[in-house]
C-alpha cells in the first residue's frame, strides 16, 4: 500500500509531492498553509490547479469520492442522527453492498476496537464529545479504507477525552499496517504518540516544505513553526567555517559558540528550553554564550515553568519550580541567559528563509 500525491493549489498557497508508505504520517504547517485543503483533495472533494493522486498505484483522477477507499474523519463526527453507533458504523459495510447481519456484525467488531461496544444502542444525541468521536473513528474504518485521513480529530474534544483518543488513534492505525494514515495536527504530543514508527514520516506545509523522519524534522527543524511544535529555541544565522555561527541582531552581528560542524551558508542554530540557565549575575565558568536579558513571560506546566527572555537572542528556559523560586523571576527582571557550547545544534537552512 502507499500513497502518491502531487497537488499545486495556488488560491492555498499549496504545492506538495508526496510518497507515502503505508504506516502513519504527520501533517502540520501554520494555518493556512493548506493541511485541510491537501486531505480534502486526496478523498476528491475539491479540486484544486493540478493534482495527481495514486492509491497503491490506482490513478485517482475522475474517480468519486466514494469510490476512492479513502476515508476522512474531521473534527466534527458527523454521525446520522437517527441512526444508533451501530448502524452508523454498518453504513460503510452496507454500501459496500454487504448484507445488514453481516454490515451489523462488521460494525459491532470495530466498534469493540475502539471501546465502544456498550455503546452500540445509543443515537449520537446520546453519547459525548470523546465518545461520538470514537464512533466516527470505528466508521471510517469499517468501510475498510486504503488511506485514513484525520483532519484533526481531537481538536474538538475536552482535554478529559483527549489522552484516550489519542491512544485509541494510535492503537487502531498500528494495527493496520497495511494502512496509509495521514494526520493533520498541531499538537506535537499526537505526532509522537501516532506517528512514531520506523516509516512513519512528518511533513510541515509552509513557505518551505519540510519532510521526512519524524524524529529527524523535529531534531533538525528548518522553519520557525516547526521549532516553535518541537519545543527548541530557534535562530537564524550563518555558520561560520568550522564552528559556531554569526546571527544578525537589532544591535548588529551575533557569534553564537557551536560544537565543530561542516555546515556552510544559511543555518539554523537551536538549542532546548532546558539546555538554557538562567543567572541574576553574569555567569562565570564555562558556558560560552552568555546574553543579558529581562523575563517577558513566566508559565508553569507539569512540574516544570518556562520563563521566556527578551535579549539580543531570544530564548525560552525550561527550570524547576524549586529552581524558579530560588531566583525568583517575574516579568521585566533582568537576568543572564547562558548556553554550552556543546549544547548547540547548526542545521542548513533554506536558502529563501526569513530572517531573525
Amino acid at each position: 500500500m502507499s500513497l502518491r500525491a502531487g497537488v499545486r493549489w495556488r488560491e492555498r498557497g499549496l504545492a506538495v509531492d508526496l510518497d507515502l508508505p503505508a504506516g502513519r504520517h504527520a501533517i502540520t504547517g501554520p494555518n493556512g498553509a493548506g493541511k485541510s485543503s491537501l486531505l480534502s483533495v486526496i478523498a476528491g472533494l475539491t479540486r484544486p490547479d493540478s493534482a495527481h493522486i495514486a492509491l497503491s498505484g490506482r490513478d485517482l483522477t475522475g474517480v468519486p469520492p466514494h469510490q476512492r477507499r479513502v476515508a476522512l474523519l474531521s473534527q466534527a463526527p458527523t454521525l446520522f442522527p437517527h441512526l444508533d453507533a451501530r448502524d452508523n458504523v454498518a453504513f460503510g459495510p452496507r454500501s459496500r453492498g454487504r448484507r445488514r447481519r453481516e454490515a451489523r456484525a462488521t460494525a459491532e467488531h470495530w466498534l469493540g476496537v475502539v471501546g465502544m461496544g456498550d455503546f452500540a444502542d445509543r443515537r449520537p444525541s446520546q453519547l459525548s464529545g470523546g465518545q461520538a468521536a470514537r464512533v466516527a473513528l470505528a466508521r471510517a474504518l469499517a468501510a475498510e479504507p486504503d488511506a485514513l485521513l484525520l483532519d484533526e480529530p481531537l481538536a474538538a474534544l475536552d482535554v478529559e477525552a483527549t489522552p484516550a483518543m489519542r491512544a485509541v488513534l494510535s492503537d487502531v492505525t498500528h494495527a493496520r499496517e497495511d494502512l496509509v494514515v495521514l494526520l493533520v495536527t498541531h499538537d506535537v504530543l499526537d505526532v509522537l504518540t501516532v506517528a512514531d514508527g520506523g516509516q512513519d514520516t512528518m511533513t510541515v506545509l509552509g513557505e518551505q516544505v519540510e519532510h521526512g523522519p519524524v524524529r529527524e524534522v523535529l531534531e533538525h527543524p528548518r522553519s520557525a513553526f516547526t521549532a516553535g511544535l518541537a519545543g527548541v529555541n530557534l535562530v537564524r544565522a550563518e555558520a561560520l567555517p568550522g564552528a559556531g555561527a554569526r546571527a544578525g541582531t537589532p544591535d548588529g552581528p551575533l557569534e553564537i559558540a557551536t560544537t565543530g560542524h561542516d555546515v556552510t551558508g544559511a543555518c539554523w542554530v537551536t538549542f532546548t528550553p532546558d539546555a538554557v540557565s538562567l543567572h541574576l549575575d553574569h555567569p562565570e565558568g564555562s558556558p560560552r554564550n552568555v546574553w543579558p536579558g529581562r523575563v517577558s513571560r513566566v508559565e508553569a506546566h507539569a512540574g516544570r515553568a518556562r520563563v521566556w527572555v527578551d535579549s539580543r537572542v531570544p530564548v525560552s528556559a525550561e527550570v524547576t519550580p524549586a529552581a524558579l523560586a530560588a531566583l525568583p523571576l517575574r516579568p521585566g527582571d533582568r537576568v543572564w541567559a547562558s548556553v554550552k557550547a556543546s549544547q548547540v545544534r547548526v542545521h542548513p537552512a533554506h536558502t529563501e528563509a526569513a530572517g531573525p
